[in-house]
């Protein structure tokens, strides 16, 4: 039975460190082995790598380019038009992936372009996505990367991003069938927008490419108080088998450290302690 492999999404932790390279100092400091951040591309592949190396840490996730930020976009996959700087983004991505040994990558969606009915133009987003999917598909296989779909709720985080339930990325997957993109289930999305995280999660388990975690409804600790039973959801994933890793993609309440009170006594209840962690990995 695999013990979780919980990874530092340094996006979101340790905030009031204002630069990735001392939030990765942080982070295996706080015991982590693993850690993964959306848009690393403020600092060199060169400078992260040298980070990561000496505070043996292993990068196991970042995202494609948002794009423009200040015009609204979070992303550019399912976008009409942007096809040429989606290619652009996939390409500076795949470069950081491999400078730091990092072997998946979040394909985002993107908005629904402003003033725009999503009925309207949803036939045409799905188009646009299937057809960036199949090229970015093709670019990761021969760099050994696997590529990810991360639904992200409609009701409370992003009311216009495309892909927003576990059904609707499931499905553009099995139209794909390319065994290089996989499903990323964050349980904060997951349960705004369907609950019913046990059947979702063994229904869509051979999907699943990575998983993320956070409290419903404020987006918390894990331990904080919400709606979902993690220490359930722990259990049920190394019932399940699950060998992939678990991104701590949370808004600490105070303190990152004071806050891993739960990490700490996730690894006290499987006996290890933080020096052994990287002993458990399997990939």
């Amino acid at each position: 039975m695999p013990v979780l492999q919980f990874s530092a999404n340094l996006s979101w932790l340790f905030p009031t460190l204002p630069s990735l390279p001392e939030r990765l100092e942080a982070a295996a400091g706080a015991g982590f082995r693993w850690v993964e951040v959306a848009w690393p591309y403020e600092w060199a592949p060169e400078l992260l790598r040298q980070e990561t190396e000496k505070n043996r840490l292993r990068v196991v996730l970042l995202n494609t380019p948002p794009g423009d930020l200040g015009r609204g976009e979070m992303g550019l996959g399912a976008v009409p038009g942007r096809q040429e700087d989606f290619r652009k983004g996939l390409d500076l991505a795949v470069k950081y992936a491999k400078a730091l040994d990092c072997e998946r990558i979040h394909i985002m969606a993107g908005r629904v372009p402003a003033g725009l009915d999503r009925a309207a133009v949803e036939a045409e987003m799905e188009d646009t996505f299937l057809e960036n999917l199949k090229y970015a598909s093709d670019v990761l296989a021969q760099e050994g990367i696997l590529g990810l779909l991360e639904p992200i709720n409609s009701r409370i985080t992003e009311p216009r991003y495309f892909l927003n339930t576990p059904q609707q990325a499931a499905a553009l997957l099995q139209k794909l069938g390319r065994p290089n993109l996989k499903l990323q289930m964050d349980v904060f999305h997951w349960q705004i927008m369907d609950g019913n995280l046990t059947q979702n999660i063994k229904t869509h388990l051979p999907l699943i490419g990575h998983i993320q975690i956070a409290q419903v409804p404020d987006r918390n600790e894990p331990d904080s108080p919400g709606e979902v039973n993690f220490q359930y959801l722990f259990q049920l994933l190394e019932d399940l088998g699950y060998a992939g890793y678990v991104g701590c993609e949370y808004a600490p309440r105070g303190d990152t450290m004071e806050g891993l009170r739960w990490l700490r006594s996730y690894w006290e209840s499987r006996g290890l302690q933080s020096d052994q962690l990287e002993k458990t990995s399997k990939q």
